[in-house]
């Protein structure tokens, strides 16, 4: 049923998918507080886990069909109960409106997945029903299978996180511009080195604009001709010297590397 959905998305993005009903004001940024318009990212999602009978915001995430989220595996911990939370803005407003709290069937992980490497960061979250969709809650796009985007492409990462390097984790939902940064250039000994896979992609790296700690697994939004946003990107990683260091971009999984392990 997944792989239906998907290739029903790729085929019909402008109708199903990928347009939120409250456009996104593309000037914003996450590390620096600048917010997103409230619901102008529907598909994003918060995992929450519980503990001390409270559930807490530990990643992001992205509805892409109405009962599957897709994420980072290293977000997911096999002892923690979790809930996604949609339709979200201002995580400090329980019963917001336009929002819905959804149990958790089944998370599948990457069997490769490996914490040292950070290769295969990826997992997918069946929700124990299915969402109906709405003005606050619509499913992203997903890439077309390989397809690269162009060095310097505008894109824009959305989350909850770090408002700077051990800054507080914000409330209502950020969003910043991270321009991709091709391979070649990422996978430099200047820049990132061995450690970029071509399974990844980098977004940002100006040392002004980045996602932080609390973005994992969040979505990299960028928006195709067509006018249709996909999630081409799973926030992965950053510098270990700070959210924002220059030539340092956040890695992200590259989504159009694992169509097919997403269909399956």
């Amino acid at each position: 049923m997944l792989g239906i959905t998907v290739l029903t998305a790729l085929l019909a993005c402008a109708s199903s998918c990928g347009v939120p009903s409250f456009p996104p004001s593309l000037s914003a940024r996450v590390v620096g507080g600048e917010t997103a318009q409230p619901h102008s990212w529907p598909w994003q999602i918060s995992l929450q886990y519980l503990e001390n009978n409270r559930w807490w915001h530990t990643c992001g995430g992205t509805l892409i069909a109405s009962n599957f989220v897709l994420t980072a595996a290293h977000c997911i911990s096999s002892n923690q109960i979790y809930r996604v939370a949609l339709g979200k803005h201002n995580l400090e407003v329980e019963d917001e409106e336009g929002s819905l709290i959804v149990d958790v069937d089944t998370i599948y992980v990457h069997k490769n997945w490996s914490y040292d490497l950070a290769i295969n960061d990826i997992a997918l979250i069946k929700l124990a029903e299915h969402v109906e969709l709405s003005d606050t809650i619509q499913v992203a796009c997903l890439p077309e299978k390989d397809s690269l985007l162009p060095n310097d492409y505008p894109c824009y990462v959305t989350g909850w996180g770090r408002l700077w390097t051990n800054g507080p984790i914000a409330d209502e939902l950020q969003q910043g511009l991270q321009r991709v940064v091709d391979h070649d250039t990422c996978s430099s000994s200047d820049w990132w080195g061995t450690t970029v896979q071509k399974t990844m992609v980098c977004a940002g790296g100006d040392g002004v604009i980045s996602a932080c700690s609390g973005d994992s697994g969040g979505p990299l939004n960028c928006q195709l001709e067509n006018g249709c946003w996909v999630v081409f990107g799973i926030v992965s990683f950053g510098s270990p010297w700070g959210c924002n260091t220059f030539k340092k971009p956040v890695v992200y999984t590259r989504v159009s590397a694992y169509i097919d392990w997403i269909n399956e």
